[in-house]
């Protein structure tokens, strides 16, 4: 591909930016209260889901083994598909799961994620047959252990999303847009777990990090709006509307490009589950922050210049 192939492709992509950008004038001119109806319908199937998945599983969402307890087994060396190992394991009557990694000095191989109940033994026996000269290295986690990420995960998730309520009341010290940006951000987690329970993915420690950092990015863009609106001088509501969304377009966009970037080139299941849970949280984001909040803020602003 030449360079002038590439200023072409780039005018291509700018242009079509600018064509997405012009059609999000739809969402000024839609009327609020379905604004606000629309996302509160996709909460609600969330906490269908995600309530099913709970009588299920016992759990809201299905739990890997960092916190269930269960054994990983190593393979050094060892280059297979991920896929096809599994569904050998799997034949065995034993729920594994399978992902190929590579160390921080370049060393390679097979990981086996088996959960806490399973017969062990038959993998290690199968995977010395299967991988003659390569000695398994089973590392066992207990479920004491697992209870205990799982309640510091939980613990970190509740006082993380405490403090940012408090700080938005005290920041807004209004009580309709604070309560909106608070369930905004607890809504975009919600969707989050429902689709993490949809494609499988489990809840460690990594998805719990996941979410934290959903919390930071979904009251960026709620207070980005929030601030927009209400402290807006010469700009009507919808001017002001358009303005922060087109910006709020351009943050959502760049970082899902990273995000799914990262997603399709990382061979480790690590990455994959928190570029996942991040996309499904941006995705909401969205939804929620300029749709549902700026909703409820053109009711609000609305009554509230009305009485005036």
């Amino acid at each position: 591909m030449t360079k002038s192939d590439l200023i072409i492709m780039f005018n291509r992509v700018g242009r079509g930016g600018i064509v997405i950008k012009e059609k999000l004038k739809i969402l000024v001119e839609m009327e609020p209260r379905k604004m606000v109806l629309y996302p509160l319908i996709v909460f609600i199937l969330a906490l269908i889901v995600i309530a099913a998945t709970y009588i299920k599983t016992g759990s809201p969402v299905k739990e890997g083994i960092e916190l269930k307890g269960g054994s990983v087994i190593s393979l050094q060396g060892v280059n297979a598909d991920p896929d096809e190992l599994a569904s050998e394991i799997r034949k065995l009557g034993v729920d594994a799961n399978v992902e190929r990694f590579t160390g921080i000095t370049g060393g390679s191989g097979i990981r086996i994620y088996i959960p806490a109940g399973e017969d062990v033994k038959k993998v290690q026996d199968f995977l010395k047959k299967k991988f003659p000269g390569v000695e398994p290295q089973i590392t066992v986690i207990g479920p004491t252990f697992g209870e205990m990420v799982r309640e510091q995960g939980i613990k970190a998730i509740t006082y993380a999303f405490i403090g940012m309520a408090i700080v938005v009341f005290l920041f807004f010290r209004i009580l309709v847009p604070s309560l909106t940006v608070v369930f905004s951000a607890f809504s975009d987690m919600v969707i989050a777990v429902a689709l993490m329970n949809i494609f499988g993915i489990e809840l460690s420690q990594a998805t719990i990090a996941a979410l934290l950092m959903l919390i930071g990015y979904s009251v960026d863009s709620n207070i980005l709006l929030t601030t927009r609106l209400l402290k807006r001088k010469e700009f009507t509501v919808e001017e002001a509307y358009y303005s922060s969304l087109r910006t709020g377009f351009t943050m959502s966009t760049t970082t899902l490009g990273a995000l799914i970037s990262l997603w399709l080139f990382s061979t480790a299941k690590v990455i994959d589950d928190i570029a996942s849970v991040l996309v499904f949280g941006l995705l909401a984001d969205f939804m929620n922050t300029w749709i549902l909040n700026a909703g409820v803020l053109r009711m609000y602003i609305a009554k509230r210049e009305g009485k005036k």
